[in-house]
């Protein structure tokens, strides 16, 4: 994989992040203007629409969401799970001993990262939350998430994603 430049054009906060920790990582281009009109009243969502035109497995393109988090000293946490699954709110709050889990709204996720819904990256947010990262990113040798704008994925290693994220690993996801 090559590393793409931090002042290259489309740069953004996520891009940034893995240039200057000199993690290996590809960008990604896809036109989401071909797939948006097609999700309006489908099952489609946009993360399978996006490993559609990335042409990739479904199962390698993961989503980042954020989980406001009852009694523990982390408020809000991140999840990255395929976008084939969806979260396992009840299997999530075990993994951090936690009361009560739930998915924070659209706007409270795009005031927190400081990124659009579709565009949410893991990295590059505006404060670093502590991140879970669905067990089933090890299984490949690189997987695809959200390079901070919507119609761009960074390719990597998930093991890059875990350390550059400090992340850990968990079985945090149901297929749908």
């Amino acid at each position: 994989m090559k590393k793409s430049p931090r002042s290259s054009p489309g740069s953004t906060p996520a891009i940034q992040t893995l240039s200057k920790a000199g993690i290996p990582f590809t960008v990604h281009t896809f036109d989401t203007q071909s797939f948006e009109s097609r999700l309006s009243g489908s099952n489609t969502g946009y993360g399978i629409a996006a490993a559609e035109a990335l042409g990739v497995e479904h199962d390698r393109v993961f989503k980042t969401l954020l989980v406001s988090v009852h009694g523990t000293k982390h408020p809000v946490v991140v999840a990255v799970v395929p976008v084939t699954t969806q979260l396992n709110l009840k299997s999530f709050a075990t993994v951090l001993e936690a009361k009560r889990t739930e998915l924070l709204d659209p706007a409270s996720a795009e005031r927190i990262t400081g990124y659009v819904v579709g565009g949410i990256s893991p990295f590059g947010q505006r404060r670093r939350l502590p991140t879970i990262i669905d067990q089933t990113a090890l299984s490949w040798d690189t997987i695809f998430v959200s390079a901070g704008r919507r119609g761009s994925d960074v390719e990597m290693s998930p093991s890059d994603l875990i350390h550059i994220l400090e992340a850990t690993t968990a079985a945090i996801s149901d297929r749908v």
